[in-house]
């Protein structure tokens, strides 16, 4: 039984397509209108899901041929792998806690001002994750454990789109929909650094072409073309060989561009999946905010804010990765420990930062803000590591802004009383 609701709550696209199912069932649709708003629900999050995995196995081959090729090893930022390795040991308690943390959300949007319902399932689960570690780490267990992590995780949940949503409302134009992803602390920095420097900046979206380059106006002709010429560079600094070797045989440069034109694919999918799940979830969201938590607003992942700004998307991506770049070779100046630039991370936290970044201050704030989310979240790993080098954790850490800001400071709050 636990099991079976774990996969549940850990599955984005079921959890959605209940909740989607109860705010239809609470608005007294037809039963068909049911049938169709959450088999339409799940789709949408199928749709975004198999896009992202696109996205994730072009970017898999990027990172490969950038180690290689550039002879940089150290650890990767990488939150599937460290909640892998953690559920081996700390599975139940962490069922638990992401059960109970979602019921203290719901709590939490019902009786205070926060009317945020989080549902990315799998960064629930990821924080749920964290916080069943760090709590293990400091002697804390059992259902002391459950208990604490489950209120702090209610918490997250709540206050992480509250922090995010008066920009969310300058992207969306709208106070519909909330932001439910935990690189919140990097987006709020790209917004801040975007107010600083982006004063009578254009906005990304303005951008005027030549009549020459007028294809460039297609944002997956512009992806696949920008992505090309990155992943000829990496190619060749790996080498024939080397990218023989995980191509399965094909030439470089045809290995380059297929990729890059299926990376621009897998985004493509992803804004449709988007724009699927937004056409039904909103809707259906309704009939909650009504009957259970009045006014509450449905969190939801990060590409929920593509659709607003492609060419932010493309901008902040490419200036997280730069960012990423610098703030690995500061690390290694300082003797810390190497955090190299994870592709997939500085891809959907770079990309949406820069959205933020472009919403105040057009295309500098996407720039440079974007760039400022890369330093943070090279940093964040390198801080964090310590925390969970105890637990035999010491080759990986989280990746995203959000954990390695709460995971630091309840690290410390832990530290303080001994642990």
């Amino acid at each position: 039984m636990l099991d079976f609701i774990v996969d549940i709550l850990s599955e984005p696209s079921v959890l959605v397509g209940v909740v989607a199912l109860i705010g239809l069932v609470l608005q007294k649709k037809s039963f068909s209108d049911c049938i169709s708003g959450t088999v339409k629900t799940i789709m949408g999050f199928l749709v975004l899901g198999g896009g992202a995995g696109i996205v994730v196995g072009s970017l898999e081959h990027f990172g490969k041929m950038f180690e290689h090729g550039f002879g940089i090893t150290g650890i990767v930022p990488n939150n599937e792998a460290i909640v892998g390795m953690a559920l081996d040991n700390l599975g139940t308690t962490t069922a638990l806690i992401m059960a109970f943390g979602m019921v203290a959300n719901i709590l939490i949007a019902r009786f205070t001002k926060l009317k945020y319902i989080f549902l990315t399932g799998h960064h629930t689960l990821y924080m749920a994750c964290m916080f069943a570690a760090i709590l293990y780490a400091g002697g804390i267990t059992g259902t002391t454990a459950v208990i604490v992590g489950s209120i702090l995780l209610g918490l997250t949940m709540s206050l992480m789109p509250a922090m995010a949503q008066p920009f969310m409302r300058k992207i969306t134009g709208t106070d519909e929909v909330g932001f439910g992803h935990f690189g919140t602390f990097g987006y709020v920095l790209s917004a801040l650094v975007g107010k600083v420097v982006g004063k009578g900046s254009k906005s990304t979206e303005e951008i005027k072409f030549p009549q020459s380059l007028t294809f460039l106006r297609d944002t997956s002709v512009a992806i696949s073309i920008t992505m090309l010429a990155l992943f000829l560079i990496v190619a060749f600094a790996a080498g024939p060989e080397f990218v023989a070797g995980i191509s399965g045989g094909k030439n470089l440069v045809v290995f380059a561009l297929i990729q890059s034109i299926t990376f621009a694919g897998g985004v493509f999918i992803i804004l449709a999946g988007v724009r699927l799940i937004l056409g039904e979830i909103v809707p259906a969201f309704r009939g909650i905010a009504m009957k259970l938590v009045p006014n509450a607003k449905p969190a939801l992942d990060c590409p929920v804010v593509f659709p607003y700004a492609p060419n932010a998307v493309l901008i902040g991506f490419l200036c997280s990765f730069l960012g990423g770049l610098v703030g690995l070779f500061i690390l290694i100046a300082l003797g810390a420990p190497a955090i190299l630039p994870g592709v997939v991370p500085h891809f959907f936290c770079g990309a949406t930062a820069g959205v933020f970044g472009n919403a105040t201050g057009g295309r500098r704030g996407a720039i440079f803000g974007s760039f400022a989310n890369g330093l943070l979240i090279t940093f964040l790993p390198a801080l964090l590591l310590p925390v969970l080098a105890g637990l035999g954790f010491g080759g990986t850490t989280f990746s995203d802004a959000d954990f390695g800001v709460i995971g630091v400071i309840l690290g410390k709050v832990l530290s303080m009383f001994g642990a």
